[in-house]
């Protein structure tokens, strides 16, 4: 599929909307293809991911410490 790039403050003429939209639609189609250096991740992969998103600084700035321990714990 090609890249479409999109410049800000410029609006798709009807046809290239429409060929958008029928590129996004034949990409929904296609089977999903196996990538051999990403492969997919286990359930126990999957349950050890957590939000990014914090209810306060304070909370981030614990969670970005508990990080940096861990990768210096891995680094020894």
């Amino acid at each position: 599929m090609a890249i479409v790039r999109y410049t800000a403050g410029s609006e798709l003429t009807p046809e290239e909307d429409a060929e958008m939209r029928a590129q996004v639609r034949a990409a929904a189609q296609r089977s999903y293809s196996y990538d051999p250096d990403c492969p997919l991740m286990t359930e126990k992969q999957l349950s050890e991911f957590r939000p990014v998103n914090f209810d306060s600084m304070e909370e981030r700035t614990a969670a970005m410490r508990q990080g940096a321990a861990i990768l210096e714990a891995a680094a020894v």
